[in-house]
């Protein structure tokens, strides 16, 4: 099964813990439900429009097919704890390091993939073999990987069933690999620095979207203290999450 939560221990806390967001912690399925769900060519094809009305930089993307405006090109910024990058995952570089963080106990309660590489190579083929909603990328700080990101349309995941969603709502879920690197409020400061990529990156997304389980206490904390608003309660397929909001329009207040 898929991950019910997204950023192991992302804030100070008992240890093992994770903070929810894309096709990891979700609703009904995770990853596998995000990527199954079939839409509508003429829906779609609404999208299309969209993009392409949003002017010729946006329509290149669009006729890229990247659903999330190519997080391989954000490139680095600098956070309290050093230079981060998103770096998109390649299965034949990352496998034995995500397998690993896939088998600690601590990730494993949460995103239940422990076992052999092939159940972690499954779960990332998903994503890179699918339309480009869902991208799974490493978190290196300081040149160094020591985190799991998914970034996810979340209007147009299982998810989008359960709030009322807003397009290019951008969905995101983490979880922290080392224990060192737990409990120390890494996690709180790594969320602001992602989702500050994804509104400076994603000029369309006017909020983004993540969906701890509501007993997770570390995890919402750690999505408060990134500058997210607790929304609401909302009873998903695996779990009761607490839907965290970050928005555009309050960025620079929270």
């Amino acid at each position: 099964m898929p991950p019910t939560d997204a950023s192991t221990d992302t804030g100070a806390g008992p240890p093992p813990q994770l903070a929810g967001g894309g096709p990891a912690p979700q609703l009904a399925g995770g990853v596998e439900d995000t990527l199954d769900l079939r839409l509508p060519e003429e829906f779609l094809a609404l999208f299309r429009e969209d993009e392409v009305s949003a002017g010729p930089e946006q329509a290149d993307t669009a006729a890229a097919g990247d659903l999330l405006d190519a997080p391989a090109e954000w490139g680095p910024v600098t956070t309290p704890l050093g230079a981060f990058q998103l770096v998109p995952v390649r299965i034949e570089r990352d496998l034995a390091l995500m397998t690993r963080w896939m088998n600690d106990p601590a990730v494993a309660a949460f995103w239940e993939m422990a076992g052999p590489d092939s159940v972690t190579a499954a779960h990332l083929r998903t994503q890179l073999d699918g339309d480009g909603r869902s991208v799974p990328c490493l978190g290196v700080l300081g040149g160094i990987p020591m985190s799991y990101f998914e970034l996810y349309r979340a209007d147009l995941d299982p998810l989008a069933r359960h709030y009322p969603a807003r397009p290019h709502d951008t969905g995101i879920h983490l979880l922290i690999g080392g224990v060192a690197d737990r409990g120390r409020g890494i996690g709180s400061t790594l969320l602001r620095a992602v989702t500050d990529l994804v509104l400076d990156h994603r000029p369309r997304c006017a909020r983004v979207i993540a969906e701890p389980d509501l007993r997770n206490t570390p995890s919402v904390s750690a999505f408060l203290s990134a500058g997210f608003r607790f929304s609401a309660e909302v009873d998903l397929p695996d779990k009761r999450a607490a839907l965290m909001v970050r928005d555009r329009a309050l960025r620079n207040l929270l």
